[in-house]
């Protein structure tokens, strides 16, 4: 096996923005019902086709990940001190891909507007 290619930058900034306008989508949706009820489920469909793109493409990388990890024994090798030039080149790319991901700051953002929409929603319910 031969260690995985990174994705380029604008892959995964596109992705990225597809999750964060797939959670905005939701946390609009109780909003939309009372304000735009027409726009319901339009926002709806974009916010579930969106997440179905963002998670399958985060369900991509983490198999990759652990398919190079399992298919090159990265683990025993390590133990065993014999890595080669391709495993570590496939540890480069799993730390490469670790340290450029936008998943934490994706979780980070999903979190704080979950956070706003549920204080719009209160402030609106009464």
């Amino acid at each position: 096996m031969t260690p995985p290619k990174e994705v380029p930058p604008y892959v995964i900034y596109g992705f990225f923005l597809t999750g964060l306008l797939s959670s905005l989508c939701f946390r609009v949706l109780p909003m939309a019902n009372s304000l735009w009820p027409a726009l319901f489920r339009p926002i709806w469909y974009v916010g579930v086709i969106g997440y179905c793109m963002f998670f399958l493409y985060r369900y991509r990388i983490t198999l990759k990940r652990r398919r190079t990890i399992i298919g090159m024994d990265l683990l025993g090798k390590l133990k065993a001190g014999t890595l080669g030039n391709d495993d570590r080149e496939a540890i480069r790319y799993i730390l490469s891909s670790l340290t450029v991901s936008k998943e934490g700051l994706n979780y980070l953002i999903i979190f704080v507007l979950s956070v706003v929409a549920i204080a719009i929603d209160l402030v609106m319910t009464f």
